[in-house]
């Protein structure tokens, strides 16, 4: 081969690989084939990096889970939420197969709201925003929220965390739609990433079916990759009312499983717990979950 035409076939080669590598699982793109113009094998390459998008969302590995906390501070920003979300939102996510998706209120008071998304693959997380932004009926329907000038912001903030689904429970649930439905969000701080493995150790191999025996019907169980206050895990429960949570969780403090469980030395509280957050949801008329 010349010096030229392996110096071009190089540079084409290059680029595609800073654009597409990781979407092949490996570290080269396929070669350009014998005869194969520059615009075919970008149009090929393109095609395949659409390809390994769709295996991405459709994964069959445990969800990837995605906490939004978006803190608002009027009637106004609450409405204009809702309709970014019902309207724009997520009609787009459920397009991408991120499905279902969770909005929350907290049980009492404006803020904060709540946005859950399940990613059934690391890859669908990090594709989310580009993918959004390429969604032209999206950018459309959301164009009141996405463009809200800085004197009238649409929310006043937002973090995030992700978490990685437990393996007894590799992915969410909804295990009631009742229009009553109360949400339960609990989050448990350990004081090192090895007692908090210890914990979610306690969840995988009995907890889980004791929470499940005894009415305490969960959502979602996950190790939190990146967030506030790490380590930790996060888990989400559901009732069909306040009234069934209080005796549930009755059931399952008398339990005789649970209380075997709890006095095992190595899963004593004070050992693998440093904090506990407890909070309150209720679902948006619209929510998925």
């Amino acid at each position: 081969m010349q010096r030229r035409e392996f110096l071009k076939t190089s540079c084409v080669t290059g680029l595609a690989t800073l654009g597409t590598g990781a979407a092949y699982g490996q570290a080269d793109p396929p070669p350009k084939l014998p005869g194969e113009s520059d615009a075919a094998y970008r149009q090929r390459l393109a095609r395949m990096r659409a390809r390994a998008a769709a295996r991405r969302r459709t994964g069959s590995g445990r969800d990837f889970i995605e906490l939004r906390r978006y803190e608002i501070e009027t009637e106004a920003q609450k409405g204009g939420m809702d309709a970014f979300l019902r309207d724009a939102a997520i009609p787009a996510l459920n397009r991408m197969s991120i499905d279902p998706v969770g909005v929350f209120y907290p049980w009492e008071g404006l803020s904060p709201i709540y946005v859950l998304l399940r990613h059934r693959s690391f890859g669908s997380f990090v594709a989310l925003t580009q993918e959004l932004g390429e969604d032209e009926e999206f950018m459309q329907a959301g164009a009141a929220f996405l463009d809200a000038p800085a004197e009238n912001p649409a929310y006043k903030r937002m973090t995030s965390s992700l978490m990685l689904a437990f393996a007894g429970m590799p992915h969410l649930e909804t295990p009631t739609k009742s229009s009553g439905r109360v949400f339960q969000l609990r989050t448990y701080e350990s004081p090192s990433v090895k007692t908090g493995l210890k914990k979610i150790e306690m969840f995988n191999t009995a907890e889980i079916d004791i929470f499940r025996k005894t009415g305490l019907n969960p959502v979602f169980f996950g190790r939190t990759l990146t967030g506030d206050k790490m380590p930790n895990l996060t888990y989400m429960l559901v009732f069909n009312s306040m009234d069934e949570r209080q005796a549930n969780w009755k059931r399952f403090g008398s339990s005789p499983e649970w209380k075997a469980l709890r006095a095992i030395p190595e899963y004593a509280d004070k050992k693998i717990l440093c904090g506990i957050t407890n909070l309150y949801l209720k679902p948006a008329g619209y929510s998925q979950i």
